[in-house]
């Protein structure tokens, strides 16, 4: 059985052809429009991306003039972050408030999204237009809901430090207005639908006879919904902890969403599914707003992503991954997992290496990925080479997407398993020089205890008969 969900997940394209009157899906691989699917020619990217290339520009003007009004705002109401001898030891106090200057350039990009969709007449974007689908839909009000409500609790932790469970119920909030909407939910059907034609129930649901009508239980919505909030819950933390250097955030993001484009583009060339126009409008906000950022965030930086940043751009990127999943495609969300793979190596690592040490999940420490590279290269070069690494899994999510993709999984779990051995053995590094120095005491003192006795010897020889004035031969 586990044979064949691996086969069907990594070999087998869903079901996710045109629908038929009867409704039933058409095998893909019989569909000759299907059979391209993600592989869709560059010209024809090319072509979708030029029709949607005013929403990167408003993203990324907004973003940049934004940034120093809310620097300045930072800076007056005393929304700054001090340097301190452990992990923040950069050289003079930097504001926060950049996450508002991101959120306010997405904002303003999806906005002229809506007013392109809302007047096409007024040629603001060139909207793709679907064969197959009656209604191709904006970016969902729920996105909206979910990026403001998270940007709003990493803001008031930024300026008031609530408290943390406050903040995962800003993010729980956040998944949950995603499962409203049906964003994700069918992520889990690739995975579980094998196991429903195993036992001759395709669509996983079950009708319960409560009431007059009964209630009906949808096994793939429930998995796809809780594994929605651990999702987000894991994005945003992952984003959190990895926004340690001077641009490293809102540079990986950059990279993560290029990678996400380049699929979502393939995708509306295919005609996959309702949010093909609003995939790659999410796509271009996020880029253009963290490119936006980037001169005002890279070293040295004069502005800070703070809470409110790094949650809202873990948000917008795992929001993105799961639109990946609408029509059902579990593989490309893998795809996205992969294109997203820095900081889930590092937040992966961070909690292996503090239950090695016996920390708290929550205690911070100066040992992830850029701290280590940080203490080899500097700040620049630190940042430089998690670029490049950040740019291969987002080559490698995006071939995974246009071939069958077994070498390229291989290559992936190569890479992954090299960087998490790597970056263990180095955090722990002062755990083994602490041990061999302890093993060469102890080797040591043993050299100085003289030979050792047989088996059987007391460890400490007895002490001889005190020798009396007979025993010499001196008369008493």
């Amino acid at each position: 059985m586990i044979l064949l969900l691996a086969q069907n997940l990594f070999t087998n394209p869903p079901a996710t052809g045109p629908i038929t009157p009867a409704g039933a899906v058409v095998d893909p691989a019989l569909d000759p429009s299907m059979v391209e699917s993600i592989n869709a020619t560059w010209a024809e990217r090319l072509d979708i991306f030029h029709g949607h290339i005013g929403v990167f520009i408003v993203a990324f003007l907004v973003t940049l003039l934004v940034t120093p009004v809310c620097r300045a705002l930072a800076v007056a109401n005393g929304v700054i972050d001090r340097p301190d001898d452990v992990r923040k030891n950069h050289k003079f106090p930097v504001a926060y408030l950049g996450g508002l200057a991101v959120f306010l350039g997405m904002i303003a990009a999806i906005a002229f999204s809506y007013l392109s969709f809302r007047f096409p007449d007024l040629g603001l974007l060139q909207l793709h237009k679907s064969t197959k689908f009656a209604e191709i839909a904006p970016v969902p009000i729920a996105i909206l809901i979910g990026m403001t409500v998270v940007m709003l609790v990493g803001l008031f932790d930024d300026v008031t430090n609530i408290a943390p469970m406050q903040k995962i119920g800003g993010q729980l909030f956040a998944a949950a207005a995603l499962a409203y909407s049906d964003i994700g939910v069918k992520l889990a059907s690739q995975v579980l639908r094998p196991v429903g034609e195993i036992i001759g129930n395709p669509a996983l649901t079950w009708t319960i006879p409560i009431g007059s009508t009964g209630i009906t239980l949808d096994l793939i919505y429930w998995a796809g919904t809780i594994t929605i909030a651990l999702f987000v819950l894991g994005a945003c933390n992952a984003s959190n902890l990895v926004d340690g250097l001077d641009g490293l955030l809102s540079g990986l993001t950059a990279i993560c969403g290029i990678g996400l484009l380049v699929i979502a583009l393939g995708l509306a060339a295919a005609d996959d599914g309702p949010l093909d126009h609003a995939r790659i409008v999410l796509c271009l906000a996020m880029v253009g707003a963290c490119l936006g950022f980037l001169p005002h965030n890279f070293n040295p930086a004069t502005i800070f992503l703070g809470d409110a940043g790094s949650l809202l751009l873990g948000y917008m990127t795992i929001a993105i991954i799961l639109t990946l999943g609408d029509t059902g495609r579990t593989n490309l969300v893998l795809a996205g997992l992969v294109i997203y793979a820095v900081p889930i190596i590092d937040t992966a690592l961070a909690i292996i290496r503090r239950r090695l040490a016996g920390k708290k999940l929550s205690e911070g420490d100066s040992d992830h990925l850029h701290h280590m590279l940080k203490r080899m290269t500097g700040v620049k070069g630190a940042a430089f080479i998690l670029y490049a690494i950040g740019l291969v899994f987002a080559i490698l999510g995006v071939v995974m997407t246009l071939e069958r993709a077994r070498m390229t999984y291989a290559l992936v779990l190569v890479a992954g398993c090299f960087i998490a051995v790597t970056a263990i053995k180095s955090a722990r590094r002062k755990h083994f020089e602490e041990e061999a120095k302890r093993l060469a005491q102890n080797k040591a003192a043993g050299k100085g205890a003289g030979p050792a006795l047989p088996p059987g010897a007391p460890a400490t020889p007895s002490a001889a008969p005190a020798s009396t004035p007979a025993d010499q031969g001196i008369p008493a």
